[in-house]
């Protein structure tokens, strides 16, 4: 029987690192600026996947000394009430960033609420500003989720020049601004998406496989070209047959690692990424306050 071969793609202890020196600038900086960075999530409505991710986000920041200003509202809350917040925390001087809790209630228009957001406190990177920034290869807050990828990428020393990079998925928020990275760093970027024909024919093609499409081992070993770099962004929560929840990716993990030369797990791999460059984010915005 094949056994593993892949190297692990080990996204928490890298996001260990990138906290821990996180929380060295934030001891030195803060006497001089008088000040902690402030970070504000905003969480509607009570979705316990959401409310464990505001948790963990919120955790992380006293862990590196970042204040937080969470604010959680009721399901019915209007639209004009959030506006209203975001308008006091974008003139807030203690608060360096502000972040949306996604997905929001049906009523709310989560597109008129994150244009709302101060494009310099946008520290999810969602802004048009910001995205527009991305797209022109200018300086500017980056999409946590993809700039994680691109920071394990690169700690792992692994060339991305050059090389076939196929993205699975297009949304907003991972597989188009990845697209944008990947191709800032010069490699030829696929993006293959639900209407895509062929998809085996197209991964196979990767040196660089990311999958960001929110369907549990929709890839397998056989989809593969021997000795790609799999990423794995999605998170899926399944019940096993006890009844307990547990998280897997898109990739299926067992068959990918006999193939793959490296490999994320999930959870552990861009999970706990995306929430050190949402910290990072914030530090970045609080340095040009000063």
């Amino acid at each position: 029987m094949e056994t593993q071969t892949a190297k692990i793609l080990d996204g928490k202890a890298l996001s260990a690192k990138i906290q821990q020196s996180l929380s060295a600038q934030i001891q030195e900086l803060q006497p001089k600026f008088g000040r902690p960075p402030g970070l504000a999530v905003l969480m509607v409505g009570d979705n316990p996947a959401s409310a464990a991710y505001v948790r963990g986000k919120e955790r992380a920041c006293e862990k590196v000394g970042i204040a937080s200003f969470g604010k959680h509202f009721p399901t019915q809350t209007s639209l004009a009430e959030l506006e209203d917040t975001i308008a006091a925390l974008n003139n807030d001087p203690q608060v360096d960033g502000i972040l949306v809790q996604l997905p929001l209630p049906e009523h709310l228009d989560s597109v008129k609420l994150l244009n709302q957001i101060a494009p310099e406190k946008d520290v999810d990177g969602l802004h048009p500003v910001n995205m527009g920034r991305l797209v022109r290869s200018e300086e500017g807050l980056r999409s946590c989720t993809p700039a994680g990828v691109m920071r394990l990428l690169e700690e792992y020393q692994i060339p991305v020049q050059g090389k076939q990079a196929v993205v699975l998925g297009r949304s907003i928020l991972v597989g188009k601004p990845l697209a944008l990275m990947l191709l800032e760093a010069n490699a030829t970027v696929t993006v293959a998406h639900s209407r895509s024909h062929e998809i085996k024919s197209i991964t196979q093609s990767a040196d660089i496989l990311i999958a960001a499409v929110g369907r549990n081992g929709l890839v397998t070993g056989e989809m593969l070209k021997p000795g790609a770099i799999v990423v794995d962004v999605g998170i899926n929560r399944v019940v096993d047959a006890s009844g307990k929840d547990r998280l897997i990716g898109d990739v299926h993990f067992e068959s990918a690692s006999k193939v793959a030369e490296y490999i994320t797990p999930v959870p552990g791999g861009i999970g706990p990424m995306t929430v050190a460059m949402l910290l990072q984010n914030t530090v970045k915005s609080y340095l040009t306050r000063f």
